[in-house]
């Protein structure tokens, strides 16, 4: 589901049944005014078909047999990449390098945030790998979840997409992989922003929030060296700001064994015009008919 509330409102607006497997009914991360936190529409009943505490493989493994669908083959997106990124660095060209040169048999841990909303699109056709994503904001899950797949599966290549103000809350990950000379290549995102709270302060209602508060979420005094940090717990590191020089060190991180870390400096991918209308476009999304709303959101987070 998407991260905003009022996208992950759109996926399910016309949904009749939500089956839950080890999972509860999907919430907004925040509470906002004059928004339902709940997220399913009144329209669906929610089933659980196993919960937390159940044997959710077993069950799985019963449903299937009594569906008789063991020899079912999934549909696959065609086999595709992105054309190698070039010019100064992005956010989107970074997720268009990874899609270019994803090894196969990879896990993918996204803790990106905004830096990240072009993945899907530049991966879909991408060898198969697994997918690793937030359980709700990034409040510092990626660099240890990075190692936890390391660790459980050292013959797989392991990408960790991270934000920089998420970094922070356990860098301390870093000097874990190079002291168990782990297989993970991290990307820091680093446009100097908690740029996901800045447009989150406006959602829940703060309005007038004056310089103090605004500078909570700037990273800028000083910015913040991830390429230097790594390098002082032991973690070959590149710091990057063009496309060419992204691919140049993900090539190499890819062909090593052990960490690596490659620091992108970037632009926020939501600032500027794309700031200021998002705030209007979430609001608009009720008033709209579902195609026009999918159709934005498609555009905004596919």
């Amino acid at each position: 589901l998407a991260y905003l509330a009022e996208l992950a409102t759109v996926q399910l607006t016309d949904i009749e049944h939500l089956i839950l497997v080890d999972a509860k009914a999907p919430v907004s991360f925040f509470a906002y005014p004059d928004k339902q936190s709940y997220l399913v529409p009144d329209t669906c009943t929610v089933h659980t078909l196993v919960a937390p505490d159940q044997a959710i493989t077993g069950s799985l493994d019963k449903l299937n047999h009594a569906l008789g669908a063991s020899q079912a083959q999934p549909g696959l997106q065609p086999a595709k990449r992105p054309d190698r990124p070039r010019g100064k660095l992005t956010a989107e060209k970074v997720c268009k390098a990874v899609g270019h040169l994803m090894p196969d048999n990879a896990i993918v841990v996204d803790e990106g945030i905004t830096s990240s909303l072009m993945l899907s699109v530049m991966t879909e056709g991408a060898p198969k790998h697994d997918l690793i994503t937030l359980t709700g904001g990034a409040i510092g899950q990626g660099l240890p979840n990075a190692v936890g797949a390391a660790v459980a599966c050292p013959e797989r290549p392991v990408l960790a997409l991270i934000g920089d103000g998420t970094a922070m809350y356990t860098i301390q990950a870093l000097w874990t992989m190079a002291r168990e000379q782990l297989n993970v290549t991290t990307v820091i995102f680093n446009n100097a922003s908690y740029s996901v709270l800045s447009i989150e302060l406006d959602r829940v209602g703060a309005e007038q929030a004056g310089a103090k508060a605004r500078s909570q979420l700037d990273l800028r005094g000083p910015v913040l060296n991830f390429a230097e940090m790594a390098q002082g717990m032991g973690v070959h590191a590149v710091r990057v700001d063009t496309a060419e020089n992204m691919t140049k060190a993900m090539e190499y991180a890819l062909n090593m064994s052990g960490p690596h870390l490659i620091e992108v400096m970037i632009p926020e991918s939501l600032s500027g015009v794309k700031r200021r209308i998002l705030p209007w476009m979430l609001r608009a999304l009720p008033s709209l008919p579902l195609s026009v709303t999918r159709a934005l959101k498609r555009k905004l987070a596919p």
